[in-house]
């Protein structure tokens, strides 16, 4: 095949050869596929920092397969740092910037393929999306999950901590002490967080897409079967290299629709739409946002994974992991989607048997009969909002109360802590929206509280933010159009009747359209929240949450609407 190889051969190369070999390259590697190994290690989150070592297990593996790795260094943030603070804004928005750094480092850099390591939320899909762009050969290593922490007689998990800080600390429901001991022990190592929060939904729907090595992605971070995925990644890439099999090749219709059922059939994060639409469109394919709703309401729930259940992620691979998952789901599947195995999904999991315990239930016993998303349309979300349904009580799967309404999550938290949210109240939380935030902030400092203070069963919440993947519930976010744009939500006052319905997919409040239309005429935009640097760019580059969120607006030729089935 004809590769970026031959720009390094001849005298006329050796302008390029004579800086790769400054950096210790020899000119024989110079007829080898030239493998960059994008690595978003860092020392300040578990989920990462293990990933210099598993870089060094892939580089191996390069080797050994007659490549010649070229590490080099991205970032990985952690929300969970930022929560409370208004710089929580930034998390979504760094897909855009983990795409364009993977794009510019392998087009100025004239790289054959690529590996990329990554562990959590928005870093997987910026991973993702650059590979798209350049469409080099590429592989995906995540990190996987981290064991449950544990405390006294029971697990304690980073949310268990972070619904302590916002509901139970502030209203004396435990002592610092007590805080103190648990905080010690919720992160026991390295990995991510094991609950089916958006980090380990990612990991797993980038196996599901094809493009980790079946298996591999929920394998504990611990484990030497992680060292050895990542070394066997290494010496894979340079094979896919050499068949020419691109993320072109493997991130088709089916393996986008594939990654949708697996998001129902895990009750995944409700991030997840946001990063599958986004990859969709970097392929030139539209995914419109009712097909996630389609898609679960024939895909039953089938992982108990925590805030689903009571088994971690860690549980979730013993029992089987994405392979035993794809196998359970039968023919919901699309079997003919290939992989970067080289082997199409079916062929991966010909031999396996299904689950191997609690935390994947069979499609004839299933945690619940449809999946754990579903999208709300209604008069204050004419063009869609997400809700996790596997996560809500029974009887508040329709919840109708008066509006209590606030411009921010740090102003709805204070209310719930002051106790001015009663049973019944539906809360309003807006201006945090993708334009508003901007940066489409995760409102987890209210639904924390919610939680904690034991009111997720009888308060609804809405907002045009998102959350954390773990979350629980009637929380409605991503509502379109957002407040910054003039949507519904900007006009809903105190004590505005709101329905929240969501076996009839609704959210409406009962305003006539008179009055919506006279409460509009006199709405003016605010001012924005922040008018210099990245974010500021952000604001006026994103596309609406429906549409995935991310900076994409260039024109593109689109391969076709996907649609159900």
């Amino acid at each position: 095949m004809e590769t970026q190889r031959n720009l390094f051969v001849g005298p006329q190369a050796a302008h390029r050869r004579q800086i790769y070999k400054g950096a210790g390259y020899t000119h024989d590697d110079f007829g080898k596929p030239l493998i960059g190994v994008a690595n978003s290690w860092t020392e300040a989150s578990p989920a990462h920092m293990h990933l210099k070592q598993l870089a060094e297990a892939v580089k191996a593996g390069i080797w050994q397969a007659g490549g010649v790795p070229f590490e080099f260094g991205l970032f990985a943030t952690c929300g969970n740092i930022a929560i409370g603070t208004e710089n929580m804004k930034y998390e979504l928005a760094i897909r855009d910037v983990l795409a364009a750094s993977i794009e510019i480092m392998s087009m100025v850099h004239l790289f054959d393929g690529l590996v990329l390591l990554a562990s959590c939320d928005n870093i997987i899909p910026g991973h993702l999306m650059g590979a798209i762009r350049v469409n080099l050969p590429s592989i995906m290593v995540t990190g996987g999950p981290m064991l449950a922490g544990k405390w006294r007689e029971g697990t304690v998990l980073a949310p268990d901590v972070n619904e302590a800080v916002f509901g139970a600390l502030p209203l004396k429901r435990i002592s610092e002490q007590d805080l103190r001991e648990m905080e010690d022990c919720s992160c026991p190592g390295p990995g991510a967080c094991p609950v089916m929060g958006t980090a380990n939904t990612m990991q797993i729907l980038t196996e599901a897409m094809g493009m980790a090595l079946s298996g591999s992605s929920t394998i504990p971070a611990i484990s030497a079967d992680r060292l050895r995925v990542a070394r066997e990644s290494g010496r894979r890439v340079v094979e896919l290299v050499r068949e020419d099999i691109r993320p072109s090749r493997i991130l088709d219709e089916r393996a986008l629709k594939n990654a949708i059922i697996v998001n129902a059939a895990i009750g995944g994060s409700t991030n997840a739409p946001l990063h599958i639409i986004s990859i969709g469109r970097e392929l030139g394919i539209r995914i419109e946002l009712d097909l996630f709703d389609e898609i679960s309401r024939k895909t039953p729930l089938l992982a108990s994974v925590i805030p689903n259940g009571p088994h971690t992620a860690v549980e979730f691979h013993e029992a089987g992991g994405v392979p035993a998952l794809l196998k359970e789901l039968g023919n919901l599947i699309d079997t003919s989607a290939l992989t970067v195995d080289g082997r199409t999904v079916g062929e991966n999991i010909e031999r396996v048997s299904g689950s191997r315990g609690p935390a994947i239930s069979t499609l004839d016993n299933p945690v619940q009969a449809e999946g754990g998303l579903a999208v709300l349309k209604g008069n204050i979300a004419p063009r869609g909002a997400i809700v996790r349904t596997s996560a809500i009580k029974k009887e508040m799967l329709v919840h109708r109360g008066p509006a209590k309404t606030f411009n921010s999550d740090q102003e709805a938290w204070q209310a719930i802590i002051d106790g001015r949210i009663q049973p019944g109240d539906v809360i309003v939380v807006r201006y945090e929206g993708p334009k508003g935030a901007p940066g489409m902030k995760e409102v987890m400092l209210s639904t924390d509280a919610l939680y904690r203070i034991g009111l997720e069963g009888s308060v609804g919440l809405i907002t045009d933010g998102r959350f954390s993947g773990f979350n629980r519930g009637p929380i409605v976010g991503h509502v379109s159009p957002e407040a910054m744009e003039g949507g519904v939500i900007a006009v809903i006052e105190d004590g505005d009747m709101i329905e929240i319905n969501i076996p009839a997919r609704q959210l409406h409040v009962e305003l006539s359209e008179e009055e919506i239309r006279r409460r509009l005429a006199r709405w003016r935009m605010p001012e924005p929240k922040t008018k210099t640097g990245f974010l500021a760019l952000y604001a006026q580059m994103a596309l609406p949450a429906e549409q995935g969120a991310a900076m994409q607006k260039w024109s593109f030729i689109e391969n076709k609407n996907m649609e159900g089935g």
